[in-house]
């Protein structure tokens, strides 16, 4: 009875975080239009759901922020949006399953590092002051560099069409983005982990929420 207990409220407290991404990734806090991509912050929830909820929450949330990005480049797409959006794929099937890869299977992958870099840094007993700032920043990192580096392995000559450069410059600015968004992103998402994490697992002990 305890344990069915406890997982009710961490399926009510995954569905919580989910709807919370949801709302985010609707509206201009959560993705954010730039002139050919969309920045976003709506793996910060992803990257705190996976602390508090443990790696198979942080897959499922990661899911979720995947799904929206994908639905968001479907119904108001950018000059990339053909490698978030199977719809909008230039390239036919095989480009579609790129898409879906880039779009929620590199969110899948914020929520399981994050989650289990939590647990890792927990084992080797490190002040949660310092591990929070930590898996919030190498969270957001995954988020960016899986995302570009599979857009730079997978569309490198549909990005060079859609930016109007040689296949040559590809790298430069992949890299340049990873720069000028990912790490800012990778800066904000240390800071917002830090500041709601501390309050949050004080609040989910008390609620006797365990990680699964």
């Amino acid at each position: 009875m305890k344990t069915k207990k406890h997982n009710t409220k961490w399926m009510v407290s995954v569905a919580l975080m989910a709807a919370i991404i949801i709302v985010l990734a609707n509206t201009p806090l959560g993705m954010i239009q730039l002139p050919i991509i969309k920045a976003t912050t709506v793996h910060i929830p992803v990257i705190i759901g996976a602390i508090l909820l443990g790696p198979k929450a942080g897959a499922i949330l990661g899911a979720v922020f995947g799904i929206c990005s994908l639905v968001s480049n479907t119904m108001a797409p950018t000059l990339l949006s053909f490698a978030f959006s199977p719809f909008m794929s230039t390239t036919g099937i095989p480009g579609a399953v790129k898409a879906v890869w880039i779009s929620v299977g590199c969110r899948i992958l914020i929520g399981i590092a994050a989650g289990w870099l939590w647990i890792l840094l927990e084992k080797v007993r490190l002040n949660p002051v310092i591990a929070l700032p930590i898996v919030g920043f190498i969270g957001s990192m995954v988020n960016t560099v899986t995302v570009m580096g599979s857009i730079y392995l997978l569309f490198a000559k549909q990005y060079a069409e859609a930016k109007d450069v040689g296949v040559t410059a590809v790298w430069g600015l992949i890299m340049g983005t990873v720069t000028a968004s990912g790490i800012p992103e990778a800066v904000a998402a240390a800071v917002l982990v830090l500041a709601l994490g501390k309050i949050l697992i004080g609040v989910f002990k008390k609620m006797n929420i365990e990680n699964a």
